[in-house]
């Protein structure tokens, strides 16, 4: 999918492209579409018909269009865009290509491709074989049955177009399992493969390390790139416009001269690549948006940062994601883009889940939307803003651009309007959720929250009169200065107050939509935003969605050609029923259903332990805390640090961190560290390093953590990672379930707890020579009835269940 005069070849046959370069001359200065019809092979080598560029809807009855540019530049113009909407609508493909015919750019992949060549199950499987090539690049290598046997399931699945769900152990190598499959499937097919993965970290690691090794073991040259979302990258038109602005404050402006002086010289434009980070408030001001991007208009499209990571994403065999910008995509396409066009990614149908166990958490994420006093502060203040005694806007500027008579002034008391109101609504919202710190409108607290309703409905008109009045100032503006950087950043600005007025809408007729969830959340402000005597608190208003099902099966099941699905931890004692439902995978034709399970090859019977102080108090009794303080302590003496302590509550987690700090011997050598003392790469870096050092954690440090070698040798896992009966979400799936005669004990908290735990579990054991015990400081995993669900669902260990002191000696030789 390359720009090159070999890559063109082989989307249009050599014979055809003379014909088009022929008549291309004999148009001397105009740009032509051409209609082209495909081979055998999938190369397009009939001319169909051409004309001029203003009859390109007359072109059909073809596979393909392509767009000659007098120009020679490849970059889409507004035309470009229509034609490969009609295209995308008849089923055809759209190409670009520069006036001499040697360079092209696929802005839409013809649907209609040469037959498909199935991949050779063996020799795929032999790439990663004894004598295969991967041997050859590491010495001493030994093959992996278990990964062979993921890679034959991942391969059928491509194959035979089917969907595939696949558990595999730490250490398979599932990484290289999909890679080389998909790879292969892509040089083979032109089919370009899209992976998701769960976190940026492991798109990075995916990219970096994982990509170039095994195009080496393939040693095909297969195109990848790693693709951001818009909000990392910087814009230069916002840049520019900011760094002139006259409200730039110094500390503000600082920043921004480094900002623009590292814009002139980056090669990708993204975040990642400046050498410091700047604050939140200060990048939000000068980064991409969609809805305020100009496209072709913009005067900096050329040397635009974003337009190139699409182009080069157009040209890419694989293109790696993660979660967040797959859901974008694909919501864009079930709003209208379409599965056969580029939406915000370019078009796909193979697509492969790395980290699958995270999908329900990422979409439900995605699709959720909330309210805040700071969401309205921010748009409302790039329209209008009073600060130190002067004033500025983007009303100021369109204003003078609109023939409309000046409503300055009353969009401004309608803005303090809208923050009273607001101001209201979080009393009204204190009120409901009262001493707890979340609470979701249900029919049982209806009354309580028809304060919340009624602030609503005003919040609701006083932001729809702001957006009127803007949009009358808009519409005011002649058609010559449409095109100025203020007009697209105001009506970026409307675009979210009209998403801020929909969530009001939602709010105030809560009980038509049952398929959300509306909940409300106090939360406290950092001491440095407090002033003395102020309200540390405020709130946010969330609509969360109950079911992801019907999003995956209309979004991602049922449109593509091959979906792979894959994780350590899915399943539930070997079963993959639960996610499945999750997944709505149930109610699909099992025939197009793959499922596997790929056992770790490493030694988890010589290697660890799993051990349970009898001793210990249930969680639920007042003694609890002070047992855990103690348990941690001695843990953390008996293996001289290399321990990770995971919670489910921060709260736990600080009170605990505290207790151990003052119980450990002074002359103790061991440094303990908390999640949120610093930021969570560099306190993972510090307990790689420091072999002595022990990490208090909760949250995501469950999962993605990776501390191979003597740094960790010890996991504790204070209590079983239940959801909280009262959180809101997990209150109303529990709420559905019961209504329909289901157990959501048993339907929902065991299994959800289960595969948090199996990710704690997973931290310890990260390659075949390490060792250690998991310690879990919760004995109901022993003596309730349902602990035996937890307990077989992690690998076969050796298991210790005594008392604290005998616990220790007895794991003592796993730790030290």
């Amino acid at each position: 999918m390359g720009i090159d005069s070999a890559e063109i070849e082989e989307r249009i046959s050599g014979a055809l492209l003379e014909e088009i370069r022929e008549k291309t001359r004999s148009k001397r200065g105009k740009g032509m579409f051409f209609a082209l019809s495909l081979g055998s092979d999938g190369r397009a080598e009939v001319l169909v018909d051409f004309c001029p560029e203003k009859d390109f809807e007359g072109l059909s009855d073809c596979d393909v269009v392509v767009h000659s540019h007098f120009s020679g530049d490849l970059e889409p113009v507004e035309l470009d865009s229509a034609a490969a909407s009609v295209c995308a609508e008849n089923g055809q493909g759209f190409y670009i290509i520069d006036r001499g015919a040697t360079r092209i750019f696929a802005l839409l992949d013809c649907t209609r491709s040469a037959k498909i060549e199935k991949l050779s199950v063996e020799n795929t499987a032999f790439y990663l074989s004894s004598d295969g090539p991967l041997s050859k690049i590491f010495g001493g290598y030994e093959e992996r049955p278990s990964q062979i046997a993921l890679l034959r399931g991942i391969c059928g699945v491509f194959n035979e177009d089917r969907i595939g769900v696949f558990e595999a152990g730490t250490g398979v190598g599932k990484s290289f399992a999909y890679l080389i499959p998909a790879m292969l499937w892509a040089e083979k097919n032109r089919e370009r493969v899209v992976i998701s993965t769960g976190t940026k970290n492991l798109q990075q690691q995916i990219f970096e390390k994982d990509i170039p090794l095994a195009k080496k073991i393939i040693g095909k040259e297969v195109s990848a790139v790693l693709v951001k979302g818009r909000a990392n990258f910087v814009c230069l038109r916002r840049l520019s416009e900011v760094a002139n602005s006259p409200d730039i404050f110094s500390d503000d402006k600082e920043i921004l001269d480094k900002i623009y002086a590292w814009s002139r010289k980056t090669k990708d434009g993204s975040r990642s690549d400046l050498s410091f980070q700047p604050p939140e408030s200060v990048w939000q001001r000068v980064n991409s948006e969609a809805d305020a991007c100009m496209g072709s208009r913009c005067p900096h499209r050329k040397k635009c940062f974003v337009m190139k990571m699409k182009k080069d994403a157009g040209d890419a065999d694989i293109l790696v994601v993660n979660h967040h910008l797959l859901f974008a995509d694909v919501q864009s396409r079930i709003e209208g883009a379409g599965f056969q066009s580029s939406a915000v990614l370019p078009q796909y149908s193979r697509l492969i889940f790395d980290e699958a166990h995270g999908i329900e958490d990422s979409a439900t994420s995605f699709f959720s939307g909330s309210l805040t006093r700071f969401k309205i502060q921010k748009q409302t203040n790039l329209l209008f803003r009073r600060r130190r005694g002067s004033v500025s806007g983007l009303l100021f500027t369109i204003s003078a651009l609109s023939d409309c008579e000046d409503r300055t002034a009353e969009i401004e008391l309608e803005i303090e309007s809208a923050r009273e109101i607001f101001s209201e609504l979080e009393k009204a919202a204190d009120s409901f959720v009262a001493g707890n710190f979340s609470e979701r409108l249900r029919e049982s607290n209806g009354r309580a929250s028809e304060k919340i309703v009624g602030e609503f409905l005003k919040l609701k008109k006083s932001l729809g009169l702001i957006a009127a009045s803007v949009r009358a100032i808009l519409d005011g503006i002649d058609d010559a200065d449409r095109d100025e950087g203020a007009v697209w950043d105001t009506k970026a600005v409307l675009r979210r107050l009209d998403s801020f007025v929909e969530i009001c809408q939602n709010y105030a007729g809560w009980v038509e939509h049952p398929e959300l969830v509306f909940w409300v959340q106090r939360n406290r402000l950092p001491h440095s935003m407090v002033g003395e005597g102020e309200n540390p608190f405020y709130f946010t208003f969330y609509q969360t969605p109950l079911d992801i099902s019907p999003f995956m099966d209309t979004g991602v099941f049922e449109p593509m050609k091959s979906v792979v699905c894959v994780s350590a931890t899915l399943g539930i004692e070997g079963r993959f029923d639960f996610w499945e439902k999750r997944m709505g995978l149930d109610s699909l034709d099992r025939a197009r259903l793959s499922v596997g399970q790929f056992d770790s090859p490493f030694p988890y019977a010589s290697n660890m332990v799993l051990a349970v102080p009898s001793d210990a108090p249930f969680p639920d009794n007042p003694n609890f805390q002070a047992f855990v303080e103690k348990a941690v302590s001695s843990l953390v003496l008996n293996a001289g640090g290399r321990t990770l302590v995971l919670f489910t509550s921060y709260d736990m987690l600080r009170k605990t961190f505290e207790a151990v700090g003052k119980i450990l011997p002074k002359k103790s050598k061991i440094r303990l560290m908390k999640q949120g003392d610093d930021d969570s790469f560099r306190l993972l870096s510090i307990f790689k390093d420091d072999e002595s050092s022990v990490l208090f954690a909760t949250d995501s440090f469950w999962e993605g953590v990776d501390v191979p070698g003597r740094s960790l040798s010890q996991v504790v896992i204070v209590k079983l990672p239940f959801s909280v009966p009262s959180d809101p979400v997990f209150s109303a799936r529990s709420e559905i379930l019961e209504k329909n005669g289901g157990n959501p004990f048993m339907e929902l908290s065991v299994p959800e707890a289960v595969i948090r735990f199996r990710q704690g579990f997973g931290r310890l054991i990260r390659r075949g020579d390490d060792r250690g015990a998991v310690v879990v400081l919760d004995r109901r995993i022993i003596e309730k009835r349902y602990g035996s669900t937890f307990t077989r669902s992690v690998p076969n260990t050796p298991r210790v269940y005594e008392s604290l002191d005998g616990l220790l000696k007895k794991i003592r030789g796993f730790v030290v």
